[in-house]
């Protein structure tokens, strides 16, 4: 009696397990299918909307589940004919309704795939996987305009740089050179910092146009500041009627430069010591920024964008690690030789980038050669030099009536920041 009744719990057991696989693999080929039949054009015949998608992620549970009982055959088999009904879907949408493309036949069989995810108990990744094939079928007019405005240099560049990138970061030393510097832990930083530069570089040739001068200068900052400040100096020495709208995307070019480093330190350093360190002065100073934008709210936001250089050009990214190596080694040395002076001294790398002496800053604290008080005031120090570089950048390049507003703001930013970057670091000093 007590065996038969621990048999019945146990297969309750496996029941249970099986019908939440189940109601799991229906939910996400409902979801996937959802989606199909939503986005059909009117009058457009649908070969497989939600019960097929629905069905596929089901079968595939279901047979890979009877796989793990009888052997990996009844698998075998599902894939198989899931790889000709996927065959025939492609067939008849391009042949016989001559409606071109083979994204649902795909997406069909993935779905299946999905499916079989589930039984091996890889919930997270099918659950993401199966958000991330809705969205991308969702997205499809945005995906194709996305790709529709990037240039054929932009593209080569991208290309380009991935192969490069991709094929020398497996054979890149993961080991310190000559004790000073990890070359694939430079690389890793160039691929990190030039996708989310890239993906802020894409956004703004998307949405540059419609929103005009201030978004394309918010967006600008994260790819290049200093870029971005210089373009925007020479479309309002062309047209004068910019000034003010070249003013608020300078601010705010200036603004979102100092997120990004923010972000920068995060990726750096994983642990976020140095990132929370940053967090309260960086937030303060570019809370500064709302004073002028507030007073400049009226000022008319002109459907203009601005030209920057690809991210993923092969120049940048160049220029990148070889800033980021560079100024790594001489701050190693630098901290050597001037202990802490030393490393507040490379702070004078903001000239060029802020980004470069921020990641620079956090790698040794990260190593644990400096404390990352050390670092974020180093990286908030570089913001402070490089927003002083934008004020003679715009001299050079703009309008008088621009500079003197953008000298008159940063000169004020400046001398707040600094009061707020002592204030911050006598703290850190009386709390360490």
């Amino acid at each position: 009696m007590l065996d038969l009744v621990s048999q019945t719990f146990s297969n309750m057991d496996v029941n249970i397990n099986f019908f939440q696989k189940l109601a799991l693999a229906l939910l996400i080929g409902s979801l996937i299918g959802i989606e199909r039949e939503h986005r059909r054009p009117e009058g457009e015949e649908l070969i497989a909307g939600v019960r097929s998608f629905t069905i596929a992620c089901i079968t595939g549970m279901i047979s890979s589940y009877l796989a793990q009982i009888t052997g990996q055959g009844v698998l075998l088999i599902t894939l198989v004919f899931f790889a000709i009904i996927s065959a025939i879907y492609t067939y008849v949408k391009n042949v016989v309704f001559k409606n071109s493309g083979i994204t649902g036949p795909i997406a069909l069989y993935c779905t299946f795939l999905l499916g079989i995810m589930i039984t091996y108990n890889l919930y997270l990744i099918a659950i993401v996987g199966g958000v991330i094939i809705t969205l991308l079928l969702g997205e499809k007019r945005k995906l194709h305009s996305f790709a529709s405005n990037l240039t054929d240099g932009e593209i080569q560049g991208a290309v380009r740089f991935l192969a490069v990138i991709f094929i020398l970061y497996p054979i890149t030393p993961d080991e310190m050179l000559l004790g000073l510097i990890n070359p694939r832990w430079v690389l890793l930083i160039v691929i990190i910092v030039a996708t989310i530069s890239f993906i802020s570089f894409v956004v703004m040739k998307e949405l540059g146009t419609r929103y005009g001068i201030p978004l394309s200068g918010l967006l600008g900052g994260l790819v290049n500041s200093e870029a971005t400040t210089g373009a925007l100096s020479v479309l309002a020495k062309k047209r004068r009627e910019l000034v003010g709208s070249g003013f608020v995307g300078i601010i705010l070019a200036n603004s979102s430069m100092l997120i990004r480093n923010l972000l920068i330190a995060f990726i750096v350093d994983p642990s976020g010591r140095v990132f929370l360190f940053m967090l309260i002065p960086m937030l303060i100073i570019t809370s500064f920024a709302l004073i002028p934008l507030i007073r400049s709210k009226k000022e008319a936001h002109v459907s203009e964008t601005i030209q920057l250089e690809s991210p993923f050009a092969l120049s940048s990214a160049i220029k990148f690690a070889f800033g980021f190596g560079a100024l790594s080694i001489v701050s190693r040395f630098a901290h050597i030789w001037a202990g802490v002076a030393g490393i507040y001294a490379t702070a004078l790398g903001g000239f060029i980038s802020s980004a470069v002496v921020t990641a620079s800053a956090t790698a040794l604290a990260a190593d644990g050669l400096i404390t990352p008080g050390t670092a974020a005031l180093t990286a908030v120090l570089a913001s402070l030099i490089s927003t002083g570089n934008k004020i003679l950048l715009v001299k050079w390049s703009g309008p008088a009536e621009l500079a003197l507003l953008v000298k008159k703001t940063f000169t004020k930013f400046i001398i707040m920041g600094s009061i707020v970057l002592i204030v911050w670091r006598i703290m850190i000093s009386y709390y360490a």
